[in-house]
């Protein structure tokens, strides 16, 4: 049996937070709902675009351009787009997490595992995600791709995590709802446990995961071997 993990890295933005209630906020400004999905996939391809060609934006620059791009397109925006834009981004600091999200981490702490998170976003966002859920003092540091200026899935973040938390990348995970982050941890040397909600099928042009589960707690199960 493979030994449990000695840190989980857990990624932020969908794998926690449920980004759903921004749906919200774009019809309030007169978009639709349905361009939710299309900005933050958007987003997450501009990132990763730095990524690729070696260069580096904060989540929050990339986030609002897109925001505008996508913007210009709707024809009866009841706000100004710069206006819009901002309304949009400030529900990312109101957000909730998953119904599963304080089970899973309560299960890895008390099995012993050190948490973090490690995200693409910003480090006040995670952490006043998990002060909402009132988790924060089980989730040890908040590492962000801003300390080394490079995006998840490069392995530049997921290598500066294990420094940072001071463990061999071997002996970490990296949880995700994401497929691409779960491929980057592998290719850096982690461990990847993707987080499947939805049930879908995994990509098999990618790294396969070491556990896969529907929820935290199941993943937090396979990983302790419980």
């Amino acid at each position: 049996m493979t030994p449990a993990p000695a840190v989980a890295f857990l990624d932020v933005n969908e794998t926690l937070s449920d980004l759903a209630p921004l749906a919200d906020r774009f019809e309030q400004v007169g978009a639709s709902r349905h361009l939710l999905q299309t900005w933050f996939a958007s987003t997450l391809r501009d990132g990763i675009a730095h990524a690729a060609s070696g260069g580096y934006a904060e989540f929050r620059r990339v986030a609002q351009a897109v925001l505008l791009t996508s913007l210009a397109e709707v024809p009866h925006l009841t706000t100004p787009p710069d206006e819009a834009a901002e309304h949009i981004l400030a529900g990312m600091g109101t957000l909730s997490v998953h119904p599963d999200v304080p089970p899973g981490i309560r299960a890895l702490h008390d099995a012993g595992v050190r948490v973090a998170t490690l995200t693409n976003g910003g480090a006040a966002i995670a952490k006043g995600l998990l002060e909402r859920a009132r988790l924060e003092d089980l989730v040890e540091r908040n590492v962000t791709v801003d300390e080394v200026q490079r995006w998840k899935p490069a392995p530049e973040p997921y290598r500066h995590a294990c420094r940072t938390l001071d463990v061999a990348e071997g002996d970490a995970v990296l949880i995700a709802v994401h497929p691409w982050d779960v491929h980057g941890a592998k290719r850096a040397g982690l461990r990847g446990a993707w987080l499947d909600r939805a049930g879908r099928p995994y990509p098999d042009h990618f790294e396969r995961p070491d556990v896969t589960g529907r929820d935290l707690p199941e993943l937090a199960r396979a990983l302790v071997g419980q």
